[in-house]
């Protein structure tokens, strides 16, 4: 095994771990002989790997906003700047350059959910051949765009990388092609490896953690390789996500254990079985697996847009999310952490679930379903109780003459203090249910409040656009007539400069001028929608 040993002084804007950590993550684990017989082996592979015909020397960026938040400096491995997005590029090309020129002329064939097959449409480009991509159904548009547009011969096929990796062996067979394998062959292993060797290569100061993520191994593994031939002492942590963990599974259970079913969300990871020769290698050199939530996906995305301005796939931001977690989870500071940003082949229209649940991993929005009285004024006490926090939503419908069903979201520091407003409310005599860790409540219940309702007799239905600003909801309600009756209101917080609501109102009789008075203090813009025909088809 070889041994490097690197002196360096960090620059007056680094941490240093070995100065100023407090809490350290635990050591690196001590590796067996077979182990370091692994590592050797792969360290020759990984230092003779060719991937420079076609990949480049990725940055490893600081995260100065992320580090400042978690105390511990964290610098981003950005192989989505490669030219397809990802760092898949390296392994393909390298098993492919290594293949007999007579194999090669025949025509290479992959099962990829979208990186991978970008990196062997690439690779046949660059080395004159066919290359035929079977992908699953389910694959990102913007993946299967991309693979075509270097030259692949695109199938899709099943619902998961494991359905069209059963396919693609199928035709590897009918027309003799030579089979690229996303993760489980030691050339694929041995190109991405190479990230590893930048990565020391561009820091070579203390360094604590490296976070990966994983689908079927073949990053986590070359990455492990080089880092423990080299450097021992650095933990590698592999990073799933709660519905794709097939190898942290196999670990734990000493054999390969295929899932059932694979989320589709972080679609790069989707992998139901991990390899042969990546299970070896990672039951003997992978330190530790954290396993993420979707929603702590979605704000490890948001995080690194923040720092860098570019917006990763779930899969590519898998590393970041793994950080923030087992920095909460150790309470370490001081530490220097690395995240591989693995991927950007992100749909646009995911964006829209991204935004939405960014707030949750974060720990930074909580939902409420709220019970008050159904009379004049409770609506108002509850907006009371809320006082300076800021409002994300506010959904109600009436529904019932004696009680009303509200669901609200708010604006939070911390999780456990959903728990104290949830309290606050009780204490008020408000029934409260917290809906925070509730996946329906969050995906689904918070669209379909509302609907038609007997009840809302002579109601007259308003849209506003106000700004958002901290006090501008409440000063909308306190200018409400104390006689005037909500029987719908709806409001969401979209991060924008302006917010939108719809109420519905119920007047006594000769209010009207009273009404007007009211609309013309606001000097919110509005419209009246009581004749619009969507309000009389799904609301009156």
């Amino acid at each position: 095994m070889i041994r490097a040993r690197f002196q360096r002084s960090p620059g007056k804007n680094e941490m240093s771990a070995g100065a100023v950590a407090s809490n350290p993550i635990p050591a690196a684990r001590v590796l067996s002989p077979r182990g370091r017989r692994i590592a050797s082996d792969y360290l020759r592979r990984i230092l003779s790997a060719r991937v420079y015909d076609v990949a480049h020397e990725s940055t490893l960026q600081p995260a100065r906003s992320l580090s400042r938040r978690l105390s511990n400096q964290v610098l981003l491995k950005r192989e989505d700047q490669q030219s397809v997005f990802s760092f898949k590029l390296r392994g393909a090309f390298n098993k492919m350059a290594q293949l007999p020129p007579e194999r090669l002329q025949r025509g290479v064939i992959c099962a990829s959910a979208g990186n991978h097959a970008q990196g062997v449409a690439l690779a046949a480009r660059r080395l004159g051949c066919r290359a035929v991509i079977v992908m699953p159904v389910t694959t990102p548009r913007v993946k299967v765009d991309a693979v075509q547009a270097l030259g692949g011969e695109v199938v899709l096929e099943g619902d998961s990388y494991s359905d069209a990796y059963l396919h693609a062996l199928a035709l590897q067979q009918a027309q003799d092609l030579s089979f690229v394998h996303p993760f489980d062959d030691p050339d694929v292993i041995a190109g991405q490896g190479t990230v590893a060797a930048e990565i020391l290569r561009q820091h070579q100061g203390p360094l604590d953690a490296v976070f990966v993520p994983i689908g079927g191994g073949g990053l986590v593994s070359g990455v492990a390789a080089y880092i423990k031939a080299v450097r021992p002492d650095i933990r590698v942590i592999g990073v799933h996500t709660s519905d794709s963990d097939a190898m942290r599974r196999s670990v734990a259970a000493g054999r390969r254990v295929q899932l059932d079913d694979v989320g589709l969300f972080a679609d790069g990871t989707a992998v139901k079985l991990v390899g042969e020769e990546t299970f070896r290698i990672a039951r003997q050199l992978v330190d530790d697996y954290v396993v993420v939530t979707t929603d702590e996906v979605c704000a490890a995305i948001k995080d690194v847009f923040q720092d860098t301005r570019s917006i990763m796939e779930p899969s590519g931001a898998l590393g970041v999310a793994g950080i923030k977690q087992y920095v909460s989870a150790h309470r370490c500071r001081g530490q220097t952490l690395v995240a591989v940003t693995s991927g950007a082949n992100m749909n646009f229209d995911r964006l829209r679930f991204v935004a939405e649940r960014a707030d949750f991993g974060e720990q930074r929005e909580a939902l409420f379903a709220v019970t008050i009285p159904e009379e004049r004024g409770s609506f108002k006490r509850l907006c009371a109780l809320v006082g300076a926090r800021s409002v994300t939503e506010f959904n109600y419908r009436i529904s019932d003459q004696r009680q009303a069903h509200v669901f609200v979201g708010l604006a939070i520091g911390r999780r456990d203090e959903a728990e104290r407003i949830e309290r606050q409310f009780v204490r008020n005599g408000f029934a409260t249910v917290n809906l925070s860790d509730d996946e329906m409540a969050k995906e689904h219940v918070r669209h379909m409040v509302g609907g038609r309702s007997e009840l809302a007799e002579g109601e007259r239905l308003f849209r506003f656009v106000f700004p958002e600003r901290p006090g501008a909801l409440m000063r909308f309600l306190a200018e409400l007539h104390p006689q005037w009756n909500i029987s719908l209101f709806h409001y969401r917080n979209q991060g924008a400069d302006y917010g939108r609501i719809l109420v519905g109102i119920q007047l006594p009789a000769g209010d009207e001028p009273a009404l007007r008075r009211f609309l013309q203090s606001l000097a919110y813009p509005y419209v009246e929608e009581t004749d619009n025909p969507v309000y009389r088809l799904f609301l009156r």
